[in-house]
């Protein structure tokens, strides 16, 4: 068992790491640069420098001319927040909780490869594992593992706890991505609060295309997350979930929060290409870049 799940991990870091290297490292970096400039210390005026630098509090305290020195804010924090509740876990034959954990590991590659600090939240109705920012090889190693490997205890969606948690966990302004089947309604007013100090991202993750027929077909289902039994109407079903999704996609851009939307049986590195320049022409758009 223990072996499997080594296997498990060093498959999904060979598949993750020549995309990485040659494509999704580059993307990453273009969309999600270092934020402004942070203070460094204070020296002496030399001839040359920029006087809206100076410090006159110190130049007045010394009687030497100072100022201020700066450096551009370069590492970064990247945050995913994973839902595994039993509708991850248990659909379409567990290939939900495989595409999310190869979304994750690129992620958490592409991050890394940035020097940025990579942190993990798994969540069910309460935060199941949380792996606090980190560097490095063996961090990436332990958040891939957790994501492939890790069980709940849970098995509903709650995002209320999990979202309150990382706002007060992260401090300082990061990136975060959501991903999710979003199959719970508590997400859009603490979402919304944290897109105005965070760069928020949702992954909306999708069962594969429907084959439902337009006459009526009903089937005996458990519902993964409540445990109910019940006879559903699959083309009614399909209907509900179109629904869904419309209303996700503009909740999330009301929101400010950037959706990205893949189905299990999809590339994940041609969708998370496709979502990094996607969000590069929109930014460069509105900044007339």
């Amino acid at each position: 068992m223990i072996q499997d799940a080594v296997t498990q991990l060093s498959l999904l870091e060979l598949r993750c790491r020549r995309p990485v290297e040659h494509l999704l490292s580059g993307e990453y970096r273009s969309v999600f640069r270092g934020q402004g400039i942070e203070f460094e210390d204070v020296r002496q005026y030399q001839p040359g420098d920029d006087v809206r630098a100076m410090d006159w509090k110190v130049t007045a305290r010394t009687g030497e001319p100072h100022i201020r020195r700066y450096i551009e804010q370069r590492e970064q924090f990247l945050y995913l927040l994973v839902d595994l509740s039993s509708s991850i876990l248990t659909a379409s034959n567990g290939r939900k909780r495989a595409l999310i954990a190869e979304l994750g590991s690129l992620l958490t590659m592409a991050a890394l490869r940035n020097n940025d600090r990579v942190s993990l939240i798994l969540f069910t109705d309460c935060v199941e594992l949380m792996i606090p920012p980190g560097k490095g090889t063996s961090q990436g190693l332990r958040i891939m593992d957790a994501l492939l490997n890790f069980r709940p205890q849970g098995h509903e969606t709650r995002f209320s706890n999990v979202l309150s948690h990382f706002g007060h966990l992260a401090r300082k302004r990061s990136i975060a991505f959501v991903l999710s089947d979003f199959f719970a309604a508590d997400y859009l007013e603490e979402l919304r609060a944290l897109a105005h100090r965070h760069d928020m991202n949702a992954v909306n993750v999708l069962d594969p295309p429907s084959q439902a027929s337009s006459s009526t077909e009903l089937v005996f289902l458990q519902d993964a997350e409540s445990g109910e039994n019940r006879h559903i109407d699959l083309r009614k079903h399909h209907c509900r979930d179109q629904s869904h999704h419309l209303t996700l996609q503009e909740e999330m851009l009301q929101s400010g929060v950037d959706l990205m939307e893949i189905a299990v049986g999809e590339d994940c590195v041609t969708a998370l290409t496709s979502f990094f320049r996607s969000r590069q022409r929109r930014v460069a758009d509105e900044t007339g870049g």
